[in-house]
Parts: C-alpha cells; structure tokens; sequence
C-alpha cells in the first residue's frame, strides 16, 4: 500500500505576503535628469514624472503639495508660460496645492494630468489637439479641461504620440487629438478638438484600464475583454491582421483569458492575467516581446518568465523560493519520465515512477521546468514559471518589464543600445529602475510615487510594535504560545475587540478556535493592514475574517487564496469559497476548475468533493459549455 502523502500547494519558501496597496518607494536619483537637483530637493519629491524625447523634462511634487518643473521646455511643455530652458526647479504656481493622481505625456511633448478630485489639466505641444481645449495652438500654462467632462471624475489618464485618453469612475472612455489612423475610435481619421466619448463596442461596457502606444488605444473593461483601436501596422492591436482599426474592436484570441492590465509599448502591447501570466504581441524588432527572436507578432503570445538556472544548486535557494511555484509532494525514488518535461537536478531520484494523478499536463501556452528538490523522503517539484503581479512599458520606448509575485524584477528588449529578446533577471526591486537604467530615453512609464526614509511614519511604528513584550498590555495564548498586543489599538481597529475588551482587564485571553499562525497573521493585519500567510493558512484566516465580519481582511484572505491555487487544491479553495460566502473567490475559482478541468478532475480532492457542491459544480460547468466536445 502506498504512503499518504501531505499535500503542499503554492508558494515553496517564504509564504505570500498580499497587500491593497502596491505603491512603490524608490529613489528618483537614477534618472539622470535629477542629478541637476541638490540633495534637499531630492529629499523633498513625493511624486514624479521624467518625459520628453531624452527625458529631459521632470515634473515632481513635494511634501507640501508644490509642483516643480525644470528641464529643456520643448513647445511649453513645462507650463511655465513661457519656452524658456531651466537647470534649476521652477515652482508651476497654477498647480501647485492640487494632489496629483495620474500624469500621462505624448511625444510632443504634451502633458495630461487628473488631480484626486477628477479634473484634468493639460499643457504642451499641441499641434494635433491632443491638448483638448478645441485649438491647436501650443498651451505654454495648465488649461482645465471640462467640454464634455464636467460633471465626470477622471481616474486615469494615457497619452500616445499625439492624442490623449482618460478614464472615468463610471467606467467610461474620452479620447482627442491626432486621429490619422483611427486612435481616437470615432470610425474616422479626422482630428478631435475636445474630449469625445469613445463609443462602439465599449459603449454599454465598464472599462477598468487604459493605455496608448505611438497611435493606437487600448482598453480592458471589468469582464477581463481588451478592446483596441488605432494604428496596426506592426500588429499591435493583436487582431491578426496589420490593418488599422478605427473603431474599438474586441481580441477574440484572448477570449476565456481574463486580462486585469494593459501596457503599451511604441509599437508593442503586454497584458497580465488574473492568473499571472503575460501575454505580448506587436513590433519586436529590439526583442520587446520577450519572445526569443525579432520576428513581430499579430496574435497574443504567452511570455514565459523563468528563474536563472546559476540560481539553482542542490536545492532551492530562499530568493529563488520566494516566487509563487505550483508544487507536487512525490514519495522517495521518484521522477516524471525524461518525455514528459526536462527534468534537472544533480541528485534526482535513481527509480522509475508512474505518477498516480496521471501524466504532467502542460498548461496551455504555459512553458514547464521541472526542478527535484530533496525534502526528507519527498521530492519537491517545482513547475519554474513565477507569477507575474506587474508589468510595464511605455510608448516612448521599446522596452518591457515585469514583476513577480516574489519581488523579481525582469526586463527584455531594447536595453542600452542592445536587444535583449527573452526576459532577462535584474537586480532591481522595481520595474520603474529598468526605465531609468536601461530605456531609451531614461523616462518613467508612470506618475513615480516616493516615501521619505529618514523617519517612521505612524504605520511603520505600530508595525514595529506588533507582538512585542515590552510595550504589550495584553497577552494571547494560542495553542500554548504567547501573542503580545496592545488593548487600545484592537480596540481602534476591530470592532469585536472593542465590545469583547471593553471595561476587561484581564491580561491573558485563551483562545482555541484558531490556530496559533492564524490568529497571529489577524492580530498582525491589525497592526499592519496586511496578511502574510500561505494560501492554505488564508482559508482559515477566512473563517476567522468572516466570524468577525472584517470585509477588508475577506478581501485580503480572497486576494492570497487566488494566487496560491493550483490545479490540486482547486476544489478545496472552491468548497472554502461556497462555505464563507467568497462569492469573488467562488467564481474565480470555478474558472479555474473549468480551464483545468482535464487535471482538477483527476485529483483526490475532486474525488472527495461533497455531493451537493459536486452536483452544483457539475451543472454550472454544464451551463458554460464545459462538456461540449
């Protein structure tokens, strides 16, 4: 009889750490533009921007909401009102107290900014209209954008070459300017003056993204459909064909691919899945497809990100292991056979073995490394395509990068003069590094977001001070360990504490019906606003999460679970998902089931699901066509 194995699914090391928030801290130093600032200055930029065609032009912000400029002016393009030059930072008065939250820019250069409160400032090179202030007369200051936008709250703005995009709260599209290849999306080629509502398909659609690339637009709405419009001539709206297109029209090759974002290269587009995985189509002439040759693409192409081989020895090194792995628990003297995957390891197992759940399945455009690690009498099978949680690129540039799950940064195409044709791992920490170091020019493909680092904020002290003996005033004994706490901040933060801790002054509470991680990982996010549990431990924290009704930690808990599943525990984050009301992380996960369903059919946990989920489950795969031949 054979053992019973234990099942491990998701991250191999270090437990995924999930966050609402995914701003970055970086240092503004690395493009070159600010080394014309002092160190004070650079001590005081909160936000920034570096545009123009040799990104020589930066817009930044301060801690005091001031807004600066300095650099080479092209066409006003630093709305100063006036064309003059500037090696030193000249305060832009009209916006300075106005919090930014998104900034574009176009190739003119032109400059399309939406403050928090939704309103949209423009200024720049404006021969085309991309200004949208109905002329074509260079704007030299700020202009305040309103024709059709009045009573609209602009989330998100993107600027091509020479027209201009922005979202709005409600999920709607307004394009303007250079029109000559159908970018506005209007079914024409004639210039737009002032902002017009991009209609057509997208007209009863919630769009969620945008982005530009030299003359085409791109759009995801909330179903995870990519809707494209715009030039074509290298195959960047990846319908297959070269024509333009002049009106929004859907990727049908992405259909069953649910896609959250959309990047925009000169002439190449990426997206990321929900699921992690990049695709990328367009021009490749610098290898910015990521897909090991030069040769442009129409349709989406799965890109494949894999771990540097140097990186593995006789076992899995903790930076390597901190990237998201599906895993395989197999007994003592075991291997996929040589035809199924190229299996490398020093020390793989000697015998033969037939693998009791079938044959290794190679998911769909999904490139699989197999990796045997020792781990006692089990061999741990590491499938070495890290999830992706970000990617980037920018009209500007024929670059792309992209961020794991793990905190890998990777890059790929043009690169300092060269062609770099498959995603190469750097050592930075985020993607914004690989546009200052390697693009050309040295630009940013977003608004930057900076954070002081010569002192703690309030949230980083009460980080700090999360499970500490000697400031704690509270004591939790689970499952005989101590968790140390502080009575005035549990009771700020959660409402079950402030009725359970209310007049107590008990100062140990035991507590049995959580386990000790956790139990630990709630009162953590108290103190935190984040979890750091494997996916497996997040389904408890899920109970726990919907026991004290805390919706944000669900959210939390749902955010973690969709990225730790594999095919093996499918089914069992699904039951978790129906028996805690996740009805997000229901569906996700029956999506998953259903674009496995080969795989999550043959396991245990698929054998031993209930019968009344098993019944619900088989009706529902029936009613999308799962059984269709």
């Amino acid at each position: 009889m054979e053992e019973e194995l234990p099942l491990f699914y998701g991250e191999s090391g270090k437990p995924v750490r999930a966050t609402l928030s995914s701003l970055k801290m970086l240092d503004v130093g690395k493009w070159p533009i600010f080394s014309l600032c002092s160190e004070e200055e650079l001590q005081l930029v909160r936000q920034a921007c570096v545009f123009g065609s040799a990104g020589n032009e930066v817009l930044y912000t301060t801690v005091n909401d001031e807004v600066f400029v300095l650099g080479t002016n092209c066409c006003g393009c630093l709305g100063l009102g006036d064309v003059q030059s500037t090696i030193e930072p000249r305060r832009l008065d009209s916006l300075s107290g106005k919090k930014i939250a998104c900034l574009s820019y176009g190739s003119g250069p032109h400059v399309v900014l939406a403050t928090t409160e939704g309103e949209v400032f423009t200024w720049g090179h404006n021969a085309y209209s991309q200004l949208g202030n109905g002329t074509t007369n260079h704007g030299l200051v700020p202009c305040h954008i309103s024709t059709n936008l009045s009573n609209k709250q602009v989330t998100e703005v993107a600027c091509g070459s020479y027209h201009s995009l922005v979202l709005t709260s409600d999920g709607e599209v307004f394009a303007w300017g250079y029109n000559n290849s159908g970018q506005i999306g209007s079914g024409s080629t004639a210039n737009q003056p002032i902002p017009r509502r991009v209609t057509g398909c997208l007209q009863n659609k919630v769009v969620v993204n945008i982005a530009c690339g030299q003359m085409c637009s791109m759009a995801v709405v909330d179903t995870g459909e990519v809707f494209v419009w715009g030039y074509n001539g290298n195959g960047q709206l990846g319908l297959g064909s070269g024509g333009n297109q002049p009106t929004p029209c859907r990727i049908a090759a992405l259909q069953g691919i649910r896609v959250q974002r959309v990047a925009c290269g000169y002439a190449h587009t990426l997206v990321l899945t929900d699921e992690g995985q990049v695709y990328a189509w367009g021009a490749n002439s610098y290898g910015q497809l990521g897909t090991g040759n030069k040769s442009n693409q129409s349709y989406p192409t799965p890109i494949v990100v894999e771990k540097d081989r140097s990186k593995i020895g006789n076992h899995c090194s903790e930076s390597y292991c901190h990237d998201f792995f599906s895993t395989i628990l197999l007994p003592h003297g075991v291997a996929f056979p040589p035809s199924a995957a190229a299996v490398s390891h020093a020390r793989a197992p000697p015998l033969p073995f037939r693998v009791a759940l079938g044959a290794p399945v190679k998911p769909k455009g999904r490139k699989i490394n197999l990796f045997l690690l020792p781990v006692h009498r089990v061999y741990l099978v590491c499938v070495c395509e890290p999830r992706i949680i970000e990617i980037a690129a920018c009209h500007s540039a024929h670059t792309s990068a992209a961020k794991t799950q793990g905190g890998h940064v990777y890059m790929w195409g043009q690169c300092r003069g060269q062609s770099v044709t498959l995603p190469h791992l750097t050592h930075f920490s985020c993607t914004d590094d690989v546009f200052a170091c390697f693009a050309t020019p040295a630009v940013t493909w977003r608004l930057l977001s900076v954070e002081p680092d010569d002192h703690l904020t309030v949230a980083e002290s009460l980080k700090r001070e999360f499970d500490n003996p000697n400031t704690a005033d509270l004591k939790f004994l689970v499952d005989g360990k101590y968790i140390y706490a502080h009575k005035v901040l549990l009771k700020i933060r959660c409402e079950h504490f402030r009725s359970s801790l209310d007049d107590s002054e008990d100062e140990i509470v035991e507590m049995s019906e959580f386990s000790y991680p956790v139990y630990r990982a709630f009162l953590e996010y108290l103190y935190t606003d984040s979890i750091s549990l494997s996916p497996e431990e997040a389904v408890g924290l899920l109970d726990l999460a919907t026991f004290y009704r805390e919706n944000r930690l669900k959210k939390l808990c749902q955010q973690t679970i969709k990225q730790g599943i594999c095919e093996e525990n499918a089914i069992a984050l699904l039951s978790a998902a129906v028996k805690y009301d996740a009805q997000d992380l229901e569906e996700f996960c029956f999506r998953f089931c259903i674009n496995h369903l080969t795989v999550v059919t043959q396991t245990s946990g698929f054998a031993e699901m209930d019968h009344d989920l098993l019944k619900n489950f088989i009706s529902k795969a029936s009613r999308v066509g799962a059984f269709k031949n």
